[in-house]
């Protein structure tokens, strides 16, 4: 079904399920046609439409359409003719085929604009289109128009070109083709003349071979050719067309779908009438089609497009249904099919590879390789899902046999053969391209009738189907000539007729109530079945036992592939079900000895110690023993078609993958394919809709919990993950169906471990437990016969060998085999029939009993039978031959049965040895006996006689035979072997014993957790409960003592046993103790080391801010190990990071944060953020002032500023240069460029670009400075000038200042020069001085930033430890003291003496300086400092920031006045007036407001008239405490950046505080309060110390302003220093769901190259809309997104790609994919929108991105970067 997107938004979603895939083809939407979808799912628009009448068109309004639209479309096709030219030598000419296209794309495109116009215009385009008389008058190339003809003639020639031709020419020359054998392959086509038994003959028997062109890579096969007497070419090779429509997809096939005319053709298919007449005629074309696809260089693309066509054709069950009838659908469907797998064939080579006459598909080829046959299958299933049609399918025999033949194609497809010598040369991988050919040409038309095979009525179907599938599969075993044996090391995994014929077995007992034994056939075919089914088994097992291994990883891959999810449901799961029934029908003896021969494994069933094995290396033999038992397990516990309803199977299914690992929500979707219901309601998994996805949800809930995504800083990014519930574990976990479903062998073992986790934790088992057992539920009647097995005597006797050898620690045998012998007795003792009455041991039972090894075939009487003595055959060297054999054996040396009960030993003779090789003589000659028997005998089952003697072909003639005496039942074996595992003597005590209750009411729990020995006392106790006589026994063994192991000569190698467990457990522990403390360690360094955004965790290494008694700060460099402090000639650095920021020039100082536009109505302007309110700011001032002056006034960095950071590791630079030089030789780089100074820590492994040098001893000099002197603040005043006026000198040449200079050209080239450089005079020094003390304003902000803007949290928090401020500003003022100051223009000056005003005296043309009430205050203070000599005194720093409070007060007094109205402003300069004479005048802001007020008056000042936006500023009346706060906030920024810059240069903690307190305790720290005062009383004036009479300054300061206001008085205002209040910087807010975003910006075009892009994405930090790699934006070899990110971030970008969903980080030459921030409601991303769900905002995502961004962390979290060469 399709959908545009309108009707979709109109429609009603709510509580769906719905997977949403963005078709970029266009096509017809669906909304509105009842045959595609119910009406209750039509929008609103086409609800309404449904039931109103819509009214008809005037005729003349469409009369010139009619009239010029015929010679329209000839005209388009008369181009089409001529552009078409029959490519030489089978290469297309592609450029001539696309220049035609690209000169039509007009005509076609006003075409489609034509099928926008709606309904009237498409149904006068149907009628010209279909219309034959239009067709003939002018195309048909009959007339005078010497053109026409030509174009005729042009036609004529590319239909022959294309191998069809007209019906006419098709007599003539029908003859000759047949003569010459050209056309291919022997089937029937419309005509069905011939009976189809002699069709299959002559499909098999006359083929003949022609070499194959080398160019296939496959030289030594053969390409077979079928001949052809007696087919309907028609289908294939005649069109002939009666329509522009028909000749118009005709050429749209000829050049290969061109999207334009796709979408053309799919946009007319709303008009009903065109529907029903294209999809006839796409019907007609199809096996052109098919040929044209063939050929193709593109068949991707094509495929894609023609699937587009015909999705929308097939969907409509009623137009299917009408094609089907009327055109033959199916015939032509299935016979194109075939046709087109005909050119792929070659002779198979399984079994009898010289007289094979069967041919299978070469998977080497093209067709296959490339999938090019994908298209028509996915046809062919999408018309099998409409029940109407499968039923004609299935009710057409001649189709069923047709189709049998197409599947028997890809039976026994790509063979192995196991390379025994030499490992193979060339590993082929065409394995995929077979098992996706099975998968999608077999497997799901195959589901897509079983669909329809769900009722009792469907019977004859599914008989049909099973009919049709036997008869191939006999043709099958006839061609490749099958007796018995399969041919030895090779292996097919391709067996389609038998999975056909198992599935709808299955489905005719599950749902069809059909008798089992009425649709199978007789023995011999049966076991025929069953024979490479097994062979699977058992190769699996030889692949994973690494007997497979020279042929290659691809062997593997197969193995693999066979399980995996997507297939296991089509390929392991039938072939076991075929095994099963195959077993429930056989003989139980014939088939488990047939297990054991298949798996190699039958010499190792030998009581001896020692054997030789003739068929397998002795390393193999326990892993194949391991896989025959787990075999028999799996196939003797399986209920998947035996019984379980489809609930319990997706139950089963959901438990086994959830058991393995947490899954995500679509993981589990996708492991439990479509399938796994064995019923599935939608036959094509590609579709996505899973059936009953209720109950699928449902059953989730009901299995798993959720686990919400986790957000660990630093970490991965979680998905939201399913875990099973405890009570899963506790009683439904099932290690049988985990074993069957693991693809790789680890996943078993991480299921084990899980499940131990969870019972050491939930306390209900402390050691190592073994898998549990689980019990089974119950069968259907109809495979009772299945049990047989567990009751056969072979596999009794093989238990009671395999516990025996167990015992005796035979070589080769492990735990798990003990474990699944085990598993076996259990589930025989679980279906055990044998009733109380039966069983007086009677010695006519004995008596009757023709074997000497167990009495009957039940393995509960069997349990209890004791074994005295085995004939076996050993190898010379044995230690058995030794033994002499007791005086009472005859000679015959039989196997005596003993019954404790009875005195008298019963002996009977035996010719031969009893051991269980034998049974595999026995097998053969029974299968022997099958086939030669008549049919009518088949029924009755023969017992074998007796037991022949038989070994191996070509053994070796050492043997030699031995008697042993073993005196052993299975009973007494899993006692001992109890003792064995515990490791005590008489460790088993039967728990009857104490309480007699176990056995009347047995609560044998149906789960069972625990290890060997909970497992022996489990069947222990099942045995005594089912049988006296076992009771008694057990009772019996366990009275008498006997040791754990009877022979002696064993017990040094048990000793030994146990002494390697004892101490493999010991190791265990040490390893547990060793890893926990490895982890604890780890955690401890990640702790103090890898700190990058934990604001709480606290750091070990404070760098140089502690310690203040320590003599010289110590510093430990981590390339060397050496400690000591950092020198002149030795300096040591720290490891940093330096990198351009705009981050603080993206605060804005709205209070609601930005939303990404996602209408053309929302729109943002830059005009509002920190970077741009400064610039405007700078670019006014230079406009009026000088421009020295100027960029002195200011700070840059807001936007390209460069932030320092370290991760607080130090290292010696001449280390560190050799660290370097080591890295640019060392081949495999990291993600990082060496060349540009790049490197990782070699400590921590975090991402750095430089090594910032440490000053020596600052601690010595900090702690002499931090005296207390009581100076007078006019003699510090003094010394500051002195100090600033000391000219700095650039020290001497020492390694250090080299190393300082080298830094700050790296701080330098960090940034980009536009944003360094803001002089009016280039390469002016004034720009270096801005630039440096900018560059510690940034860091300094950014600080203030990463706290959250203020100080209230105060402590050395995160940042403040791991900053590298001090040594930062170290450099900086090494640099800053080499540009002196002129003493004149010293700012210092004007703050703390009266002058005389030089503005006056200068010449009218000089422009004046920058009035110091226009100057930003904190710029100011870094100018001072920096420019002092390093260190700075402590009470200097206090007496510089005494004196700039004082301006910075009267800055906000000024701006005060300007903003309150006039009538305040009278008011406050008299209430003031009034105090000024108090003698606290200088401290009172009112007294100080009003001398402002009047200074200011006397100039321009307020008389610029009130403009309207101030008078609604100052609407609110202001109080005295109102004043006081905005005073107050007006100074808190400088006060916390001076805060922190004390707290870097002094060390001392900040200390806490609440917001309203923040300013009174940062004053405090700062010294600017004589003493604390309390809050209530508090004023922020008492903090001034005016350095000369307050009103005397402030009226010079005013006179500046005053002056400029005479000249320019419109921007007096506008330059006061504003502190708006800038909110954090933040990205910009993302709409809740994501479809909000795809849908404005997928289709929105570009602004600067007006295209729609391929690629759109959207800048999160600014929200421009820009083209990833398109390279229309290309500038100067930058493409659009990485210029974005230099323009926006400074290097930095943040882009959500629209199509994917997910963001890509920008940094400079790197990039990084780094997830995604919109997840669906399963807490999954979904990348590249594949799967189509809903997706939401989650915020907690997006705030973890939000702070990296903030916190330049990107570098360190993100860890998979890569170049992008400047191409995003």
């Amino acid at each position: 079904m399709s959908l545009c997107a309108e009707c979709f938004h109109q429609g009603e979603h709510a509580g769906h399920d719905y997977n949403m895939f963005r078709s970029q083809a266009g096509g017809a939407c669906d909304c509105g046609d009842g045959n595609v979808m119910r009406e209750a799912g039509f929008c609103k628009r086409h609800r309404m439409k449904s039931s109103s009448n819509v009214p008809c068109v005037p005729k003349d309004l469409l009369m010139m359409s009619e009239l010029v639209l015929p010679q329209f479309i000839f005209s388009l096709i008369q181009y089409l003719r001529e552009g078409y030219n029959e490519p030489a030598l089978d290469l297309p000419s592609e450029k001539d085929l696309h220049r035609i296209l690209q000169m039509l794309e007009p005509h076609v495109s006003f075409l489609e604009d034509l099928t926008k116009m709606g309904g009237a215009m498409r149904s006068v385009l149907t009628q010209v289109l279909t219309n034959q008389q239009f067709y003939k008058d002018l195309s048909s190339g009959v007339g005078e128009n010497a053109c026409a003809k030509k174009s005729h003639e042009k036609y004529l020639i590319a239909l022959k070109g294309s191998g069809l031709a007209f019906p006419e020419d098709k007599l003539a020359c029908g003859m000759q083709e047949q003569a010459s054998g050209t056309s291919t392959l022997a089937i029937q086509g419309l005509c069905r003349k011939t009976s189809w038994g002699g069709e299959i003959l002559l499909f098999k028997k006359n083929y003949s071979c022609e070499d194959q062109d080398g160019s296939q890579g496959v030289g030594k096969r053969k390409r077979v050719k079928l001949s052809s007497s007696t087919k309907d070419q028609s289908i294939m090779d005649v069109l002939k067309h009666k329509c522009f429509l028909e000749e118009l997809l005709f050429w749209t096939i000829k050049y290969e779908f061109p999207q334009k005319m796709v979408t053309f053709l799919l946009n007319m298919l709303p008009d009903q009438d065109y529907k029903i007449a294209f999809t006839k005629t796409f019907v007609q074309h199809y096996a052109f089609i098919m040929k044209t696809l063939k050929k193709s260089h593109e068949s991707d693309t094509m495929s894609n497009r023609i699937v587009h066509i015909s999705v929308q054709l097939f969907s409509n069950e009623e137009l299917a249904r009408q094609v089907t009838e009327e055109c033959q659908l199916l015939d032509i469907m299935v016979t194109v099919l075939l046709y087109m797998m005909e050119s792929c064939l070659i002779k198979s080579e399984l079994q009898d590879e010289e007289n094979s006459l069967h041919v299978v598909v070469n998977c080497g080829e093209a067709l296959l390789k490339n999938n090019t046959y994908w298209p028509l299958v996915s046809d062919f299933i999408n018309i099998l899902s409409h029940q109407s049609v499968a039923k004609k399918f299935l009710e057409d025999h001649s189709l069923l046999v047709t189709w049998m033949n197409f599947v028997s194609f890809f039976q026994g497809m790509n063979l192995n053969k196991r390379e025994l010598n030499e490992h193979v040369e060339f590993e082929s991988q065409t394995y995929y391209a077979a098992f996706a050919a099975e998968l999608e040409a077999c497997a799901q038309p195959m589901w897509g009738l079983l669909s329809h095979c769900k009722v009792r009525e469907t019977q004859e179907y599914t008989r049909n189907v099973v009919r049709y599938c036997l008869e191939a599969l006999q043709d099958w075993f006839d061609a490749i000539n099958f007796v018995d044996e399969p041919a030895p090391n090779q292996v097919t995994f391709h067996l389609p007729l038998h999975r056909y014929y198992a599935m709808f077995l299955s489905k005719a007992v599950k749902c069809q109530e059909l008798d089992l034994d009425s649709i199978l056939p007789d023995q011999e075919m049966l076991m025929k079945l069953m024979i490479h089914p097994l062979q699977i088994q058992a190769s699996l097992s030889e692949i994973h036992s690494n007997m497979w291994v020279r042929n290659g990883l691809q062997i593997k891959g197969q193995a693999m592939t066979y399980v995996q999810s997507h297939f296991c449901n089509s390929m392991i799961d039938p072939d076991i079900y075929l095994l099963q029934v195959c077993a429930s029908r056989l003989d139980p003896d014939y088939f488990i000895s047939s297990v054991f021969e298949r798996f190699k494994v039958v010499d190792l069933l030998t009581m001896a110690s020692q054997h030789q094995n003739t068929v397998l290396d002795s390393e193999h033999e326990r892993s194949m023993l391991e896989g025959a038992l787990t075999f028999l397990v799996i196939l003797l516990s399986l209920r998947l078609h035996l019984g379980m309803t489809d609930d319990e199977i997706l139950r089963a299914e959901m438990v086994a993958q959830l058991c393995m690992n947490d899954r995500t929500h679509s993981s589990l979707l996708d492991l439990i394919s479509l399938e796994s219901y064995h019923i599935p309601e939608n036959p094509n998994p590609k579709s996505g809709i899973v059936p009953g996805s209720l109950s699928f949800e449902s059953m989730l809930s009901a299995v798993a919990d959720f686990k919400a995504p986790v957000f660990e800083p630093g970490g991965s990014m979680q998905q939201g993950m399913y875990t099973p519930k405890a009570d899963i574990w506790d009683k439904e976990f099932d290690p049988v169906m985990v074993i069957l479903r693991t693809v790789y062998r680890r996943d078993v073992q991480s299921a084990m471990d899980r499940y131990t986790a969870f019972l050491k934790q939930s306390g209900k088992f402390p050691g190592n437990p073994w898998p549990p057992y689980k019990k089974r539920t119950p069968l259907h009647p109809s495979y009772k016969g299945l049990m047989k097995l567990l009751h056969c005597k072979t596999l009794h006797i093989v238990l009671f060998t395999l516990l025996y050898k167990i015992l005796m620690d035979h070589q080769n045998l492990s735990e798990h085999v003990l474990c699944m012998v085990l598993y076996l007795i259990e589930l025989g003792l679980e279906d055990s029939q044998e009733q109380e009455s039966d069983e007086e041991d009677s010695v006519g039972e004995h008596e009757r009993c023709h074997d000497s090894w167990f009495p009957s075939s039940n393995l509960v009487s069997n349990m209890r039978h004791f074994i005295n003595y085995v004939r076996v055959r050993v190898p010379e060297t044995a230690p058995e031959v030794k033994r002499e054999p007791p005086a009472s054996t005859s000679s015959d040396g039989l196997a005596s049965s003993q019954s404790p009960r009875r005195s008298k030993s019963l002996q009977r003779e035996n010719s031969g040895t009893a051991q269980v090789f034998s049974l595999v003589a026995e097998r053969r000659k029974k299968f022997q006996e099958i086939i030669n028997r008549n049919s009518s005998e088949a029924s009755q089952v023969v017992h074998p006689k007796t037991s022949m003697k038989w070994s191996a072909p070509g053994a070796t003639p050492q043997l030699t035979t031995a008697i042993l005496e073993i005196k052993e039942s299975i009973l007494s074996l899993l006692i001992k072997l109890h003792h064995k595992l515990s490791g005590k003597q008489n460790s088993y005590y039967p728990p009857w014993f104490d309480d007699m209750e176990v056995l009347i009411q047995p609560e044998i729990p149906k789960y069972s957790h625990g290890d060997g020995m909970t497992a022996v006392e489990r069947i222990l106790l099942k045995a005594a409960v089912q049988s006296r006589l076992n009771k008694r026994i057990i009772e019996e063994i366990c009275r008498k003592v006997t040791p754990p192991v009877p022979p002696k000569k064993i017990s040094p190698a048990e000793k030994k046993t146990l002494d390697k467990e004892e101490r493999r457990q010991k190791a265990r522990e040490r390893q547990q103790k060793l890893l926990a403390e490895f982890a604890s360690r780890q955690k401890s360094f990640m702790e103090t080391a890898m700190d990058v955004e934990l604001p709480d965790a606290d750091i070990a290494m404070e760098i140089a801010t502690s310690e203040q008694h320590v003599s010289e700060a110590v510093y430990d460099c981590v390339i060397c190990g050496q400690s000591g402090p950092s020198t002149e000639d030795r300096p040591t650095g720290l490891v940093v990071l330096l990198q351009a920021s705009s981050v603080l020039g993206q605060c804005r100082n709205s209070t609601e944060p930005k939303k990404l536009p996602t209408s053309e109505e929302e729109q943002i302007y830059p005009s509002d953020t920190c970077a741009a309110v400064h610039d405007v700011r700078l670019t006014t001032l230079q406009r009026y002032f000088k421009d020295s002056s100027c960029l002195q006034a200011v700070s840059i960095g807001w936007e390209g500023g460069v932030y320092v950071q370290t991760c607080g590791h130090t290292l010696h630079i001449d280390c560190h240069k050799s660290y370097m030089e080591s890295l640019r030789n060392d081949q495999v780089l990291q993600g990082f460029s060496v060349d540009k100074g790049e490197f990782t820590c070699p400590l921590c492994r975090q991402f750095a670009n430089s090594v910032l040098p440490c000053y020596p001893g600052n601690n010595v000099e900090r702690s002499l400075l931090q005296c207390h002197s009581n100076k007078s603040m006019q003699d510090l005043i003094k010394e500051v000038e002195e100090l600033q006026e000391q000219l700095g000198t650039f020290p001497s040449e020492t390694n250090l200042s080299k190393e300082m200079e080298s830094v700050m050209k790296d701080i330098k080239s960090t940034t980009q020069k536009k944003y360094t450089d803001y002089s009016k005079t280039p390469g002016s020094p004034d720009n270096d001085f801005l630039f440096m003390y900018s560059v510690a304003r940034t860091n300094l902000e950014l600080e203030l930033v990463h706290r959250g803007g203020n100080l209230c949290l105060g402590g050395a928090n995160t940042a403040g430890k791991r900053s590298c401020l001090n040594q930062l500003f170290h450099v900086l003022a090494m640099h800053m003291r080499l540009y002196s100051i002129d003493s004149a223009y010293n700012p210092w000056r004007k703050l703390t003496q009266l002058m005389q005003d030089r503005n006056s005296q200068m010449s009218s043309e000089e422009l004046p300086e920058v009035p110091v009430l226009y100057r930003d205050v904190s710029s100011l203070l870094l100018i001072q400092i920096l420019t002092m000599p390093q260190p700075l005194c402590k009470e200097h720093f206090t007496c510089i920031v005494k004196v700039l409070f004082t301006l910075l007060y009267t800055q906000a007094l000024v701006a005060f006045s300007v903003k309150c109205s006039a009538e305040d402003r009278v008011a406050w300069k008299n209430s003031g007036a009034l105090k000024k004479n108090t003698s606290n005048g200088e401290k009172s802001w009112e007294v100080l407001l009003s001398h402002v007020i009047s200074e200011l008056s006397k100039g321009k000042m307020f008389e610029e008239g009130e403009t309207e936006e101030l008078a609604m500023v100052s609407s609110s009346v202001w109080t005295p405490d109102s004043v006081e706060g905005y005073l107050q906030q007006f100074c808190l920024p400088f006060l916390r950046i001076t805060c922190l810059l004390q707290h870097h240069l002094f060390g001392g903690e900040l200390p806490s505080c609440q917001e309203d307190e923040e300013f009174t305790v940062l004053a405090n720290c700062l010294g600017l309060l004589s003493s604390f005062q309390s809050p209530h009383q508090f004023t922020s004036a008492s903090c001034l110390d005016w350095p000369v009479p307050a009103f005397n300054m402030i009226s010079q300061w005013c006179l500046e302003l005053a002056s400029f206001a005479d000249r320019h008085a419109e921007q007096v205002k506008v330059l006061l220093v504003q502190e708006p209040k800038w909110d954090l910087p933040c990205l910009l807010q993302l709409p809740e769901n994501y479809n909000t975003i795809f849908q404005y910006y997928h289709r929105k075009t570009c602004t600067v190259c007006t295209k729609v892009p391929k690629d759109p994405a959207v800048c999160l930090v600014c929200g421009t809309f820009v083209c990833l790699k398109g390279l229309c934006c290309k500038q100067q070899s930058y493409c659009e997104c990485v210029l974005h990110s230099q323009n926006c971030g400074a290097g930095t970008g943040i882009f959500l790609l629209i199509n994917a969903s997910v963001i890509i980080i920008i940094r400079g030459h790197r990039f990084c994919l780094w997830g995604s921030v919109y997840l669906d409601a399963h807490g999954e991303e979904d990348r590249d929108l594949r799967r189509g769900k809903p997706l939401y905002i989650c915020k907690e995502r997006y705030k973890v991105l939000e702070q990296q961004w903030v916190s330049h962390t990107f570098d360190h979290i993100n860890k998979r970067w890569g170049p992008h060469y400047n191409g995003l």
